[in-house]
């Protein structure tokens, strides 16, 4: 079994991993520690992703899969470290090896983030992927296990949800293609590059699904938590040219990726006090269907 996952572990991998690649880990910035922990290396334009859970194997390759078909299409993605085999596995983990866009993260704007999807979505993906299909409630069941720092109270409110949202889900009628998709598509996924043309990361949820999945966090995040400025959203849906809040099917997306984001930040609760406290807000306002602009972006 796999030791907790701490920055301390983290940084052993880290070092045994750039030792293996030739690379130096002296320095490193720790950017993340999620599912992944991500290092800045200080020595060179290298980010060094390492993933939490040890069976992540198959969907790191997937993702060094899809980087380099991205690659082959010129599409404006984040790029593998050449020369490198990956993903590897050390001391258990899985690791792979991406070039830094920028020295310092800079997001890309709403506009250039419809764009990005526009394109992205264009593209024909070949076979040879292997794409699995987009399930979320399969990412809602593994959440639901995850969760242990929880009352029985506050299960029992997240199982009836995801239980009403699956059959809810059923019902919708998609509109757009089906075909690749990012699968977690939002502005924090999309950073300028330090040639100054945004690209998008993190491309290990890869899947093939409805167009709108791609979508919908950019809504919810404008929509409901305010996160996002009029002005911005509206450019967005120029960009891309759909305005899923004009689908019917929008608010069963935008509820189902709202409770996917609950689950994240539940099984990250125990040892985090503002983690515990965002988790809290966040139940009872689910329990009394309250307003969600004081939710706080993790």
């Amino acid at each position: 079994m796999a030791s907790e996952f701490t920055e301390d572990v983290a940084r052993d991998v880290l070092t045994q991993a750039c030792a293996a690649t030739g690379l130096d880990a002296g320095g490193a910035e720790l950017l993340r520690l999620g599912s992944n922990a991500v290092f800045r290396l200080a020595s060179a334009p290298v980010i060094v992703r390492i993933a939490q859970d040890p069976s992540a194997a198959e969907e790191m390759k997937r993702g060094v899969a899809v980087a380099r078909w991205l690659e082959s299409e010129d599409y404006p993605a984040t790029r593998l470290v050449p020369g490198v085999a990956q993903p590897t596995v050390v001391g258990g983990r899985v690791v792979t090896y991406w070039e830094s866009a920028r020295d310092r993260v800079e997001y890309a704007r709403l506009d250039e983030l419809g764009d990005l999807l526009k394109r992205l979505h264009w593209l024909e993906e070949p076979e040879s992927l292997g794409l699995p299909y987009y399930d979320p409630f399969s990412r809602v069941a593994e959440g639901m296990r995850a969760l242990t720092n929880v009352s029985e109270h506050d299960r029992e409110l997240l199982e009836q949800r995801a239980a009403r949202l699956q059959k809810d889900l059923s019902r919708v009628d998609f509109v757009l293609p089906f075909g690749a998709i990012h699968g977690d598509a939002n502005v924090g996924n999309a950073l300028r590059h330090r040639q100054g043309h945004p690209i998008l990361i993190d491309l290990d949820s890869f899947a093939l699904g409805h167009r709108e999945w791609d979508l919908v966090l950019t809504s919810l995040y404008y929509e409901r938590f305010g996160w996002h400025t009029k002005a911005e959203y509206e450019s967005f849906v120029y960009h891309y040219g759909f305005e899923l809040m004009n689908w019917p099917g929008y608010e069963v997306l935008a509820d189902i990726r709202e409770l996917m984001m609950m689950l994240w930040l539940g099984t990250r609760t125990s040892g985090d006090p503002k983690s515990a406290e965002e988790f809290r807000r966040r139940l009872h306002t689910l329990r009394t269907d309250g307003s969600r602009r004081d939710w706080q972006p993790f």
